[in-house]
């Protein structure tokens, strides 16, 4: 039995400080966070987006663009989306691990835009997860929809009993646990630490129920 282990990027992977990317949107677009709120951070925008409403890249930036009224550009959108993440060595140490244990993959919630530059934004990826770099747009839904955790099962055919997930959002573990998925809360008070540890105790059961 190969097992599955898939972690969310932002708060698990990466310090994401959303505040200094919003600060960058607004040098971009002259557009406060309450005004970048109302235009796009909302239902029918960027949660729009992580659902895979727009299915492109381009087809992300033209309804950016409408939104914001303006022309975007896209090297200038992925800087400020990359410069606002900090990696966690911790965290891609316990990854490491879990590829050590089985397949691993990325879930973040995102849209299509961020999933095309995503090595560009997260480079300390690539050698890890290789190939299996995904945002929930690529599923078609955004965590914690159901349907999200079953298209990256059936994706990698695997089973919600020998699949391990790690996200930082409480509501989106409790998703994955409906399923039978292990489903591990990536806190700031157990940390790295505590993700490696769930990642053990997990491989470790199953391979005696193996």
């Amino acid at each position: 039995m190969t097992l599955l282990f898939i972690f969310d990027m932002d708060d698990v992977l990466y310090n994401y400080d959303w505040r200094r990317r919003m600060a960058g949107l607004t040098a971009m677009t002259g557009f406060d966070l309450g005004e970048l709120r109302r235009r796009w951070w909302n239902n029918d925008g960027e949660w729009a987006a992580e659902a895979g409403v727009y299915k492109t890249a381009d087809e992300y930036l033209e309804a950016f663009e409408k939104a914001m009224g303006m022309p975007v550009d896209e090297t200038e959108f992925v800087r400020v989306r990359g410069e606002a993440m900090t990696v966690w060595p911790e965290s891609l140490a316990a990854v490491e691990r879990a590829k050590e244990l089985g397949q691993v993959t990325l879930l973040t919630n995102n849209g299509a835009l961020v999933h095309k530059h995503v090595r560009t934004i997260a480079p300390e990826l690539v050698d890890i997860f290789g190939d299996h770099l995904f945002t929930s747009s690529f599923y078609g839904a955004r965590k914690p929809d159901r349907r999200v955790f079953e298209g990256v099962l059936e994706r990698y055919g695997a089973s919600a009993e020998s699949t391990f997930f790690a996200d930082d959002m409480r509501v989106n573990v409790e998703g994955a646990a409906k399923l039978g998925i292990t489903a591990h809360h990536f806190t700031p008070e157990t940390g790295s630490s505590g993700m490696l540890a769930a990642i053990e105790a997990f491989a470790a059961t199953r391979t005696q129920r193996a």
